[in-house]
C-alpha cells in the first residue's frame, strides 16, 4: 500500500507541469427552469471575469454572463483556480456549450425531456442484481437457499429464500438494503406512476406483459421479503455472509461454502434482536426495530401498490405488516448484518426512523389513530438523520440515508402544527449540509463516506421533496449540484451512473464480475463514489491498477478511481441505484410540465 500511494503522489506531480483547463457539467441535461452551474477548473491561476455560452451547431453566443453569476470558489489540491459559471437564466431548450477562460465545456443540452426514461434506465442494472433467477445471464442460481441459523428451534432446517436481488458485485443479500430498495420504487410508483414503461415481462426477460417495469422489481424484491418472514414472529435479516468473497465469478458458478460444501446452501440468520457473530469480533445488534421497521413499511404500502397487479399477494403482505410491527415494539433497537472473516458490515446504530416510517403506513393502511401518534414520537426522537453535517459516519451508521416517514409527516399527516414540525425537520437536515457546501466549487456538503453517492441521491430526494411540498426555493442551487454531481459535474468529470449518457464520460471498469467476465457493464448502476483518502488507504485488498485513476483531478482530501480493483468508490449498489428511482421519475414528469408551457 505505502508503495501505491508513493505512485500516487510521483503522478500527482508530475501532471502539475501541464496547463490545463476544464469544465464540468452534467452531461445528461438540465430541465429549461432548473438551476444549472458549471464548474471551470484551472491546474494554473486564472482570473475569470465572464463566460458565454454558444449554441453548439451555429456557434451563436446565446447567453452573457453577469458578473454576479460567476463567483470564485477555493483551490482544489492540484487545481489553483476553481469558478462557479451559473447561467441559471438560460431556459431556451437547445444544445449549447460555455465558453470560459480559454476553453469550452462539453456540449450540454437544455430540454423538458433530458429525463425521460431515466428511472427506468436505472432498473436494468436491478434487472442484471436478480437472483434465484437471472435475466441478464439467462440462467439459475443459489438453488439451494438456504439453511437457517440462529434460530432457537429451526438451525440448521432448510428454508426457501430464492429470489431477491444480490446486494452489490458479491453475491450477498440484506433485508435492510432490499426493503429500502423496495421502498424507494414503491414511492417512486406512487409518486409518479406516468414516468415508468413497460418493455420487459415479469422475468425481467425483453417483452411487454401489461406491467410497468418498475413493478415487475418492486414483486420481485417483495416476493423475496416475503419468503424471508414465513410464518408469524419469524424473520430474517441476511442471507449468505463473506465468505462470499471468494473472487470474481458467475453467480450460477458460486463455490462459497458455508460448511455444507462448495456451492451449497448459503446461511439465513434469523432475527435475535441480540448480537451475532462477526468473526473474532460481534456485530452491535441491540434489538430488532430497524429491520422491522422497514418490513412493515413494505408490507403496508406494498398491499396498496401491488394490489392492482396481484391482488392475492397483495393482501398476503398487508395482512404481516402488523406482525412485523409489534416486533419491532418488543424488540426495540438496531439490528446490524453480521460477517466471518472480514470487518466490514452494515453498522445500522439507527432504528426509530424505520418505526416512525412503519408506523405511517399502518396508519395510512388501517386509520387507526394509534399508529400517527406513534409515528409522531418516533419522529420526535430523531429530528435529523445524523449523517446530515457531519464530517464522516460509519459504514451504512444512519440507514436509509433520509427519513422518508418525516416527509409524510410534514404533508399533512396529523396536524397542521405537527406538519410545519416535520418540514422544520427536513429543512434542517438539508440546511446543516448547505452549510457545508455553500462556497465550495462543486456546492458540494456531503461526507465522502463509503457509498457516498447514496447520501447523495438521498439528499438530493429529500431536495426535491421540500422543494415540492414548500415552494421554498432556498437550497434550488444545492438540489442542483447533487443532481449534476451523480451525472459528471465532479473533479472528475465523470456520470456515476453507468451508461447514463451514453455518450457521456461513466465507469467503464466497475468492480463486478461483469467488466471480469467481459460481458459489458452494470448498465444503470450507480457506483459507490469518492471515500476520504484516509478511508481508501485503510480498506483490505483495494488498489487503483488499471482504469481511468484521474490522477490530476483527486481534490486531495477525497479519492475516485474507475479501476475494477476499486471496490470502495467504484461498485455499484443495488439500493443506491434503486433510490435513484424518484429522483429521475421527478424529474421526468416536472420536465413534461415545463415542456407544455
Amino acid at each position: 500500500m505505502k508503495h501505491i500511494l508513493i505512485t500516487i503522489a510521483a503522478a500527482l506531480l508530475s501532471v502539475q507541469a501541464f496547463a490545463g483547463q476544464w469544465i464540468r457539467v452534467n452531461q445528461l441535461g438540465y430541465l429549461p427552469e432548473a438551476s444549472k452551474v458549471a464548474v471551470l477548473m484551472s491546474n494554473e491561476a486564472v482570473s475569470i471575469k465572464s463566460f458565454k455560452v454558444i449554441d453548439a451547431e451555429s456557434r451563436k453566443v446565446v447567453f452573457k454572463s453577469k458578473p454576479a453569476e460567476i463567483v470564485a470558489t477555493d483551490a482544489l489540491q492540484y487545481m489553483a483556480s476553481t469558478y462557479r459559471l451559473n447561467f441559471t437564466r438560460l431556459e431556451k431548450p437547445g444544445k449549447y456549450i460555455i465558453v470560459a477562460g480559454g476553453t469550452e465545456s462539453p456540449v450540454i443540452n437544455i430540454d423538458g425531456s433530458v429525463y425521460d426514461g431515466a428511472a427506468d434506465f436505472v432498473l436494468n442494472y436491478m434487472r442484471q442484481q436478480r437472483c434465484g433467477w437471472n435475466p441478464f445471464l439467462h440462467d439459475s442460481c443459489h438453488q439451494n437457499d438456504g439453511i437457517i441459523i440462529y434460530h432457537p428451534t429451526k438451525s440448521g432446517q432448510h428454508i426457501d429464500v430464492r429470489g431477491g436481488w444480490h446486494d452489490a458485485s458479491d453475491c450477498l443479500q440484506y433485508t435492510t438494503t432490499t426493503a429500502n430498495a423496495i421502498y424507494q420504487m414503491m414511492f417512486a410508483y406512487q409518486q409518479n406512476p406516468e414516468a415508468f414503461g413497460d418493455t420487459h415481462q415479469a422475468d425481467g426477460t425483453e417483452g411487454s406483459n401489461g406491467i410497468p417495469d418498475i413493478i415487475d422489481e418492486i414483486y420481485w424484491g417483495m416476493d423475496w421479503l416475503d419468503r424471508m418472514n414465513p410464518e408469524p414472529g419469524e424473520f430474517y435479516n441476511q442471507l449468505a455472509d463473506d465468505r462470499d468473497h471468494m473472487g470474481m465469478r458467475f453467480p450460477h458458478d458460486d463455490q462459497a461454502d458455508y460448511g455444507w460444501g462448495p456451492g451449497g446452501a448459503r446461511p439465513v440468520y434469523f432475527i435475535t434482536g441480540e448480537p451475532q457473530q462477526r468473526g473474532k469480533y460481534m456485530n452491535a445488534t441491540m434489538g430488532a426495530a430497524s429491520t422491522a421497521g422497514k418490513f412493515t413499511s413494505d408490507f403496508a404500502l406494498g398491499a396498496e401498490i401491488l394490489k392492482p397487479f396481484y391482488p392475492e399477494f397483495a393482501e398476503k403482505i398487508g395482512q404481516k405488516a402488523a406482525d412485523a410491527y409489534q416486533l419491532g415494539l418488543d424488540k426495540p433497537g438496531n439490528c446490524q448484518t453480521a460477517s466471518v472473516v472480514s470487518p466490514y458490515i452494515y453498522e445500522e446504530d439507527n432504528w426509530v426512523d424505520d418505526m416512525e416510517l412503519g408506523a405511517l403506513e399502518m396508519y395510512h393502511r388501517t386509520g387507526e389513530e394509534k399508529y400517527l401518534a406513534q409515528a409522531i414520537e418516533y419522529g420526535r426522537r430523531e429530528p435529523v438523520t445524523p449523517w446530515m453535517g457531519a464530517d464522516s459516519a460509519r459504514h451504512y451508521q444512519w440507514y436509509p440515508f433520509m427519513n422518508m416517514g418525516h416527509y409524510w409527516l410534514a404533508k399533512g399527516d396529523g396536524t397542521k402544527k405537527v406538519a410545519a414540525e416535520f418540514t422544520r425537520n427536513l429543512r434542517a437536515g438539508i440546511q446543516r449540509v448547505w452549510e457545508k457546501a455553500n462556497g465550495t466549487a462543486f456546492c458540494y456538503g456531503v461526507p465522502s463516506i463509503w457509498c457516498s453517492n447514496n447520501l447523495t441521491t438521498a439528499l438530493l430526494t429529500q431536495c426535491i421533496l421540500y422543494r415540492q411540498l414548500t415552494g421554498d426555493t432556498t437550497y434550488v442551487e444545492m438540489e442542483g449540484s447533487l443532481r449534476d454531481w451523480l451525472l459528471g459535474c465532479n473533479p472528475w468529470g465523470v456520470s456515476m451512473i453507468i451508461e447514463l449518457p451514453k455518450d457521456g464520460n461513466y465507469p467503464t471498469q466497475p468492480h463486478s464480475f461483469i467488466i471480469n467476465k467481459k460481458l459489458g457493464n452494470t448498465t444503470g448502476g450507480l457506483v459507490d463514489g469518492p471515500v476520504y483518502s484516509t478511508i481508501f488507504q485503510s480498506l483490505e485488498g483495494v488498489n487503483m491498477e488499471g482504469g481511468k485513476n484521474y490522477m490530476e483531478f483527486q481534490p486531495g482530501d477525497k479519492v475516485y478511481h474507475d479501476s475494477t480493483h476499486d471496490y470502495s468508490t467504484n461498485e455499484p449498489t443495488m439500493d443506491g441505484t434503486a433510490c435513484l428511482t424518484f429522483p429521475f421519475s421527478a424529474y421526468q414528469m416536472e420536465g413534461a410540465k415545463q415542456a407544455r408551457k
